[in-house]
């Protein structure tokens, strides 16, 4: 079936006009925090000699794949929200899907490796600049990269196959794919299926994997002093707090059969928007390394 849809329409968060204005304010200050909260952590980190640890080498690409993630959609619902004309190309709306999947599976992916960071260097700690020397750092961010490529891929691959011949309206503020495979012109049941067994399954999987990580490398600190203790805690409960507020807002959205709920644009906000704002804050605010390099930039 032929495609004769060449644009979509936005609804975005609300119709309410009165509402507009508030959001364009609200969501402008989130966005900018949010750049330059994690603009801040990535200069900081590429400044300060005592932050040359793969934790943070990974963490400046936790930081840019907020920035990113959160440009994806923010930017476009900020402009809309004082906008008559609330639409968007075909072609916008598939670079949009790929850029969101693309940044969202590589925050997934660095949370993954941050992990086993922080297991080597707890559960192995004599072996862990021989593991984790720079060679496998950067080896382990290329796999990131491809990784992301090949999740965004395989959602953009999914979507083209299905035919849009009439309706257009999206009942979101950004081009995602239970929006519009509710749009097709034809029965996406089995492809409803796939994108659960895909961004589903990548979020359920990795959320568990993540959790049961943290436990090990928690249940091992009781080998550990006093001090390290105090560090290691200090270092992965940040960790899992950045993971727990990511992970819930996405098994939400993608590991659930294709049904629509009222809270559904509120919790994509969350992790799109809240998410990539509070990660800079948490790993600032918890991380007493951190919070002196960024003190030593200010007063040089």
């Amino acid at each position: 079936m032929r495609n004769n849809v060449t644009e979509f329409i936005l609804l975005g968060l609300t119709q309410d006009p009165e509402m507009h204005k508030i959001i364009f304010a609200i969501f402008l200050g989130f966005y900018t925090a949010t750049v330059l909260g994690n603009l801040l952590i990535i200069v900081t980190i590429k400044t300060s000699p005592t932050l040359d640890s793969p934790m943070y080498f990974f963490l400046t690409y936790l930081s840019i794949a907020d920035s990113c993630f959160s440009t994806t959609t923010a930017p476009k619902l900020i402009v809309d929200s004082i906008s008559q004309k609330n639409t968007i190309s075909f072609d916008e709306c598939m670079t949009q899907l790929f850029a969101m999947h693309f940044f969202g599976c590589m925050e997934i992916l660095v949370l993954i490796v941050m992990a086993y960071d922080r297991y080597v260097a707890i559960c192995k700690p004599l072996h862990y600049p021989v593991i984790m020397n720079r060679r496998v750092c950067k080896i382990l961010i290329l796999l990131v990269w491809g990784g992301s490529f090949l999740h965004s891929m395989a959602q953009i691959i999914l979507i083209l196959t299905v035919p849009f011949c009439g309706p257009n309206v999206i009942d979101h503020y950004f081009c995602d794919l239970q929006p519009l495979l509710r749009l097709g012109c034809m029965d996406t049941y089995v492809l409803n299926l796939l994108v659960v067994s895909n961004s589903g399954a990548i979020c359920s999987v990795s959320f568990i994997f993540l959790m049961i990580s943290y436990t090990i490398i928690l249940h091992s600190l009781r080998n550990h002093s006093a001090e390290g203790k105090r560090k290691a805690l200090s270092t992965c409960s940040s960790h899992i707090i950045v993971v727990i507020i990511f992970f819930g807002p996405c098994i939400f959205m993608y590991a659930r059969p294709p049904t629509t709920f009222p809270l559904d644009k509120l919790v994509s906000v969350f992790y799109t928007i809240i998410t990539p704002l509070l990660n800079p804050l948490i790993y600032t605010l918890r991380n007493a390394e951190v919070k002196n390099a960024m003190k030593k930039l200010w007063t040089t």
